[in-house]
């Protein structure tokens, strides 16, 4: 009689305590989707990129450069509803940045144009890399797109001073001058070893 006892209050102690983690469980549950609700609002509401060209230059290379153009296009496009559709966006957007790289314009395949891009594109890959961690830091991922607009201003701006560079016309003999000063056209600096066995 006393171990049914015994097996019947340890059962209903049991039957309690599981009762107390649903509850428990639960709650933490519902706090859980609030504090994700609260991170998906303050992405979208920090989720507003420099879609449109700032400068001439960058909306004259819109129909030359395909790459650009659709990057910009992926810009344009805001996800909606969940926080998923912003980590398929920025996969998307990464993988239109990366392929800026692949057909630069021969105008605009200068070195402070790659290194701009070079600068946009990890910018991209480290938002979509922090949008894509369990515990979202949505300050983290506010702070990146204000990063990311300064870089498409700067990239956009230099593009605008390579075009005013090129319509600058070179003077006589300049062309001449820059061969000269060529570093692969200069006879290289070659240390002779007097070891050396010599044909005369």
């Amino acid at each position: 009689m006393r171990n049914k006892i015994m097996f019947f209050i340890s059962v209903v102690f049991i039957l309690n305590s599981c009762q107390n983690d649903d509850q428990k469980r639960i709650a933490e549950n519902q706090k859980e989707a609030k504090k994700r609700e609260l991170i998906f609002k303050n992405i979208e509401k920090a989720w507003v990129f420099y879609d449109t060209p700032v400068t001439e230059a960058a909306e004259t290379s819109l129909s030359s450069w395909n790459e650009w153009r659709l990057f910009l296009a992926e810009l344009a496009q805001k996800p909606k509803k969940t926080i998923s559709a912003f980590q398929q966006k920025s996969t998307a957007i990464t993988k239109k940045a990366i392929a800026l790289n692949e057909n630069i314009p021969y105008t605009f395949s200068k070195p402070a144009i790659k290194s701009r891009i070079a600068v946009l594109t990890t910018k991209i890959q480290m938002l979509d890399l922090y949008i894509h961690l369990d515990n979202i830091p949505d300050k983290k991922i506010t702070q990146l797109v204000a990063e990311i607009n300064l870089e498409l201003v700067s990239l956009e701006r230099q593009m605008d001073k390579v075009i005013e560079k090129s319509k600058i016309p070179t003077e006589e003999g300049e062309s001449e001058l820059r061969n000269m000063m060529d570093a692969s056209r200069a006879i290289p600096n070659v240390i002779i070893d007097e070891n050396t066995p010599r044909v005369e």
